[in-house]
């Protein structure tokens, strides 16, 4: 079982996709309308980005403690179930929340989950395969695929059958318990016992560098859910709701089609290339963002930034694993998403601070001036990568 494949990949991955479709349809009928509760509880633009900020921080800081214990262990699968497990609990509590200060600290809560359980799971999935870009493109691939089927649900229950967004959530959470009946199969690799030690010897100056250039690109790369209120804020009526979701839709739609293709090239001609790339196309997006008014350009947009985040997420991550030792795969890729986690807290604080106090167009013409920073960053150490 443990060393079954299938499409050419280890059963437990297959598995491990399995459980991120079902966590990703309930995550993901709570993300398009996340924004629009929050707005709907009294919160502002800056609430905004300070909720999404602590949503991508908390769980990204944690990914460090937990993949150094994952290695020190030697156990991943503990770790995940406990993360998908912990997400549900807080995904039900979500529900219950009467004000926006109850969503800042119950969707902050709900997040520790993903940052207990992603960096274990992408180190198994970087052990049962040496195409690490095929297969963690594969991944992303059920991952999303998951997001689009949550974003239409919600968008059936909302339109179709009326029901509240706070239901929507209730629902949401019952299908993230599901995601825990597929990880139930997933098997542990086996690895030697070694002390592990978080250091330079460990954790080389190249993948250090990489690090600190993605890092500072993260400084960019604020909450999506800026993108849905720029597009929410050029629609009335019930079609702010609505023509957000749909274009969320759209943006996963590209996300899951790209993934395992992008994965594939980049397996081919190599990360870097792919990385140069959706830095490039980032600066273009956002400021496509911050003039953009018509539906059109936003249907256009939202198409080329669920391309850009299939190239984006799943070859940092591989790059990531394809520059440390098997033994500190996890720790390495916990410290990679701690350093982006962090600097998204600023990035989301920035943004929703740009938002409130000079303009919506402001915070996209602050992010394509940074992630160009970046591009020549990365451009300028380039060989040394």
């Amino acid at each position: 079982m443990k060393n079954k494949k299938i499409f050419g990949l280890n059963i437990n991955i297959i598995l491990l996709g399995i459980v991120s479709f079902f966590n990703d349809i309930s995550s993901e009928m709570i993300a398009p309308i996340l924004p629009i509760l929050i707005k709907s509880l009294g919160g502002t633009g800056f609430t905004i980005g300070l909720i999404g900020g602590l949503r991508d921080s908390i769980g990204s800081i944690l990914k460090l403690l937990s993949g150094y214990l994952s290695d020190k262990a030697k156990k991943r699968k503990c770790f995940i179930f406990t993360g998908y497990l912990t997400s549900s609990i807080f995904k039900t509590l979500l529900g219950f929340s009467r004000n926006w200060q109850h969503l800042l600290i119950i969707s902050s809560l709900e997040r520790v989950g993903k940052g207990i359980r992603e960096a274990p799971r992408d180190a198994i999935i970087s052990m049962y395969s040496k195409k690490r870009g095929f297969a963690l493109g594969f991944h992303k691939a059920l991952d999303t695929l998951g997001a689009i089927n949550g974003s239409i649900l919600t968008l059936l229950l909302y339109w179709f059958l009326k029901l509240d967004l706070k239901v929507i959530i209730f629902i949401a959470a019952a299908i993230s318990f599901v995601s825990l009946i597929p990880l139930s199969f997933v098997k542990d690799k086996k690895q030697k016992t070694e002390i592990i030690k978080l250091g330079n010897e460990k954790i080389s100056k190249k993948l250090t560098l990489f690090i600190l250039i993605s890092g500072f690109f993260s400084l960019s790369n604020f909450s999506y859910m800026f993108f849905i209120l720029k597009a929410q804020s050029h629609f009335i009526n019930e079609y702010k709701v609505v023509i957000p979701i749909l274009l969320y839709v759209l943006f996963n739609i590209f996300y899951s089609l790209f993934a395992i293709p992008i994965g594939i090239i980049s397996d081919k001609i190599g990360r870097k290339k792919i990385i140069f790339s959706t830095y490039l196309l980032f600066t273009f997006i956002c400021l496509g963002f911050a003039y953009a008014q018509k539906i059109s350009s936003f249907i256009f947009l939202f198409i080329i930034y669920g391309i850009f985040y299939a190239a984006l997420d799943s070859n940092h991550k591989a790059y990531v694993a394809d520059m440390s030792d098997e033994n500190i795969r996890a720790t390495a890729l916990g410290f990679f998403h701690t350093v982006s986690g962090i600097v998204l807290l600023f990035s989301s604080l920035i943004a929703g601070f740009l938002w409130e106090t000079i303009s919506s167009s402001a915070v996209f013409i602050y992010a394509a001036t940074v992630s160009f920073i970046a591009l020549i960053l990365f451009l300028f150490y380039y060989k040394k990568l």
